[in-house]
């Protein structure tokens, strides 16, 4: 399966892939430019300045590129990862995504409306109705209990007080603090704190969520509940979420897809798989290497083809079995595994292939 890498003309889907986008999507950004500094706008016209190092750039122009070129597409209902070091410019991206910070160029298409057209009525009516945000701060407001933290979306919208105290209290429970709400922050601690994030996120009931690093300053258990909670709310109410973050066991763990960053630049797009079983390049490789194969790997990448010797009449498992959860199955059929997809066989796995990840060879 061919990565996807910066080079490529469209980082929106990869081709064969069965896990990209397939319907219109939720929201799809196209060339994406953020530059700042004097005359930030002639840079992505010149295509002698488009490709200089950051370094260079600022020593010529003034300028410095946080955001390059960058395009992909979200579709409804997805989990959309954007990971990279500090100064890969995601936390930039996010936020250009809604205009908090102005793109310098390029395009934001959000249910077939183009963002960047948007005058400022349109956009206060967009962020209270259809977007929501998590911070790694918390954001909350430390004289006002959790219920009216929560509610403060709704505050803000013009609900009655009936209305936005009921909606709170709904997803108060949802996320797990009842008994909380008449709690002050002060009194929480760091996890509840972002609970209470997360609740007022969802209170305003948005068509998309986008979180910047949220978990970011908790501590490594605290986090990992949190993360399992991101994976719960997804799984009952289906949002569509954009997530910022420079932590690959989030990205692997969160991510449908994962959108990889440097300096500035789309590297490689694609599902954790994909990155770890086809890296675009050097430094994806290197990001990933550490990443244990039979993780994130599934039976599709160490299957093989079917020979007249072979017998076909072992237990059968899906392509997207991760290999993992395939070994004992496979280690103690005396028949290879069959990998079979709507009836059809794909190909075979024995204990060659299942040891060779796990012994670390592949």
């Amino acid at each position: 399966m061919a990565a996807v890498t910066e080079d490529s003309h469209d980082l929106t889907a990869e081709p064969g892939s069965t896990t990209g986008p397939t319907q219109q999507p939720l929201i799809s950004v196209r060339d994406l430019w953020m530059v700042f500094g004097p005359k930030a706008a002639a840079v992505p016209k010149n295509s002698d300045l488009c490709e200089l190092p950051r370094r260079e750039l600022m020593q010529r122009t003034g300028n410095t590129i946080a955001v390059r070129d960058v395009s992909f597409d979200v579709a409804p209902g997805e989990v959309f990862v954007v990971m990279g070091l500090s100064g890969s410019g995601k936390s930039t991206l996010v936020r250009c995504l809604t205009r908090l910070i102005e793109p310098t160029a390029g395009s934001v298409v959000f249910e077939g409306e183009n963002l960047l057209q948007a005058d400022a009525r349109r956009l206060r009516e967009l962020r209270r109705h259809k977007f929501s945000m998590v911070f790694q701060n918390f954001g909350l407001l430390p004289h006002r209990r959790v219920v009216d933290n929560v509610a403060y979306g709704l505050e803000v919208r013009g609900a009655g007080k009936a209305e936005r105290r009921a909606r709170a209290l709904e997803v108060i429970e949802l996320v797990g603090l009842s008994g909380y709400e008449n709690s002050y922050p002060d009194q929480l601690s760091g996890g509840m704190q972002q609970r209470v994030g997360l609740a007022r996120a969802l209170a305003v009931e948005p068509d998309l969520m986008l979180f910047d690093e949220p978990f970011s300053a908790l501590d490594p258990l605290i986090r990992r509940d949190m993360q399992n909670e991101v994976i719960r709310l997804h799984r009952e109410l289906g949002k569509t979420m954009v997530f910022i973050t420079h932590d690959l066991s989030e990205a692997l763990k969160l991510g449908d897809r994962i959108l990889i960053m440097r300096d500035g630049r789309p590297v490689q797009i694609g599902t954790g798989d994909e990155l770890v079983g086809a890296p675009a390049d050097d430094y994806v490789r290197d990001f990933v290497s550490d990443v244990p194969k039979g993780d994130v790997l599934t039976l599709r990448w160490i299957m093989r083809p079917v020979t007249d010797d072979d017998p076909v009449d072992g237990p059968e498992l899906p392509p997207g079995t991760v290999i993992r959860d395939a070994t004992r199955v496979v280690l103690e059929s005396h028949r290879p595994v069959r990998v079979v997809e709507n009836g059809k066989l794909l190909g075979i796995v024995g204990d060659e292939e299942i040891l060779a990840i796990v012994a670390g060879a592949r």
